[in-house]
């Protein structure tokens, strides 16, 4: 694909692709979208890691999805055909929000959780006490009512991830919390504003409740996952990774690609999932550098593209 004089985006195949492949130690790989849907791994993908993995190559997995834990993450790819992984290959922004406030928070300190059972696994995990996952309902009927419920003096926090108990009388504690002052924390997992779902339709994502927190808090919340740099931090404060040497694979411009292009990654599109060529396009022939920072250094039309390159 030929650029108009900003970042170039080919696709990665043949001689090239060999190349590539053979200069890198790392490959951080997101998972919907580019290595399963669902619950079905997508075709090729599980025998192109596994020939990775047999070349020696590190395979880690960067996930902004807050609804799995480490542990679930490595059943999903035993269960899908993928070569087996240890949690510490695995780095979702639920693991990496608990690793955040345990660097964050002042010892005792508690957080109040908008998310589900995988973020409080997560925290517990941590070392965090913790309080707000699953259903609430408002204190009373009125709003002097929802104004004055208890707090717990412990909360320093609030982290909002993905909750499908969303609602207005977690939102109001949520508030309540933030009031108190600029010492409790705002954070979220990220800024997914949408999850696409098979066939073309959609339900909103983690990003549309951050937003929604930030609004009645007037304040804008730190984000762990990607684009953040910081999912990227607790990969290299894992292991020791060399940019220059890793590959992001994403399916995403706006989160993997970015990411990846933020952290001086070599980064690689897959067609698998969300964003398309004409995207790409899009932003390659902008002049707009935040626009620039989309673009990806190369393209698959999935990952089983990759096998060809990884014949012995």
């Amino acid at each position: 694909m030929a650029a108009t004089g900003g970042r170039r985006c080919r696709r990665l195949e043949g001689e090239t692709a060999r190349a590539v492949l053979a200069n890198v130690d790392t490959l951080l790989f997101d998972c919907d979208g580019v290595l399963w849907r669902g619950e079905a791994a997508l075709s090729g993908a599980p025998a192109a890691l596994g020939r990775l993995a047999a070349a020696g190559k590190r395979l880690c997995y960067v996930t902004n999805n807050s609804s799995r834990t480490r542990v679930a993450y490595t059943e999903k790819l035993r269960r899908l055909g993928f070569p087996p992984a240890e949690p510490r290959h695995v780095f979702g922004s639920a693991f990496c929000a608990a690793r955040y406030l345990r660097q964050a928070l002042p010892p005792g300190a508690a957080a109040y959780v908008l998310g589900g059972p995988a973020l409080s696994a997560e925290l517990e995990a941590a070392g965090i006490p913790h309080l707000g996952p699953g259903p609430a309902a408002l204190p009373g009927p009125a709003p002097a009512d929802w104004a004055q419920a208890p707090l717990e003096p412990a909360v320093r926090a609030v982290l909002v991830g993905f909750d499908e108990h969303f609602s207005y009388a977690k939102l109001c504690q949520a508030l309540r919390y933030l009031l108190r002052g600029p010492d409790c924390l705002l954070v979220g997992t990220n800024r997914d504003n949408r999850l696409p779902l098979e066939g073309g339709s959609a339900i909103p994502g983690t990003g549309c409740l951050v937003k929604a927190v930030e609004t009645a808090a007037e304040r804008e919340a730190f984000i762990v996952g990607k684009p953040s740099r910081y999912i990227f931090d607790c990969v290299a404060s894992e292991f020791d990774i060399d940019p220059a040497r890793t590959i992001m694979v994403g399916d995403r411009l706006d989160t993997d690609i970015l990411m990846g292009n933020t952290c001086g990654l070599t980064t690689l599109l897959t067609l698998t999932g969300v964003s398309t060529l004409e995207e790409v396009r899009g932003h390659q022939e902008s002049d707009c550098p935040a626009r620039q920072g989309l673009v990806p250094d190369y393209y698959v039309d999935s990952i089983a593209d990759l096998l060809p390159a990884l014949e012995d």
